[in-house]
């Protein structure tokens, strides 16, 4: 039986999942490591995903360690990965990860990135393999559903590639880390949602002491 098709992010307060873009190259270049708007995004970034970094699932993923927090937070990062047989995402968001991820990318199962550009699979060490997938969001699904079996879909980002799938009704239930920030500025999740074809169904509220966990059913309006 096919699992669901889900994403799962971190969001602001004001309802924003990632601080106000920076050219993605700007992160890398060694001449504007120190550019204030590098600096500003890097902060809010780590303000935004604080809950996440004393996590000891965040500590075994990224192969940083022993040790670490465990909990409710630790077992909702920990659930949503053991959920997850393969992943969608924006080629925005692999281009950036291309350069960020450790050599064994965090996923350590396919993941399909819509993408303009043709390119052979990348294998990464820790059963991570990237596919290009070069004709839209439906067949980079319906090749993530077939390589998940029966565990589940995620849509990884970026906001846009969430929100594409969500307006075309192939998401099935999503889960919103609501973090005690504010951003003032930076990419809505919402931002361009069809309303009138989208309706939400409380499934879970989960408050830890850093974060609230909210789980929603999708249904069509």
């Amino acid at each position: 039986m096919a699992g669901k098709v889900f994403f799962s992010v971190t969001m602001s307060l004001d309802g924003f999942i990632a601080p106000e873009s920076v050219p993605v190259d700007d992160f890398f270049a060694p001449d504007k490591q120190d550019d204030p708007d590098v600096q500003r995004w890097m902060a809010q970034w780590a303000e935004l995903q604080q809950w996440a970094f004393p996590l000891r699932f965040f500590r075994e993923n990224l192969k940083l360690g022993e040790g670490g927090e465990e909990g409710r937070d630790n077992d909702v990062a920990r659930e949503t990965f053991e959920r997850t047989g393969a992943s969608v995402m924006g080629k925005r968001m692999f281009d950036g990860g291309e350069q960020a991820w450790p050599e064994e990318a965090p996923f350590h199962t396919p993941v399909f990135v819509v993408t303009h550009t043709k390119r052979d699979p990348w294998e990464r060490p820790g059963g991570t393999t990237f596919h290009f997938v070069n004709d839209g969001i439906e067949h980079a699904l319906d090749q993530a559903r077939e390589a998940a079996g029966d565990r589940d879909v995620r849509i990884a980002g970026g906001g846009a590639t969430i929100l594409e799938h969500l307006n075309a009704g192939l998401v099935d239930e999503f889960s919103i880390t609501l973090s005690p920030v504010l951003l003032g500025a930076g990419t809505r999740l919402f931002d361009g949602v069809d309303a009138s074809r989208v309706a939400l169904e409380p499934v879970r509220s989960e408050p830890s002491s850093r974060v609230t966990h909210l789980t929603y059913a999708v249904h069509p309006r």
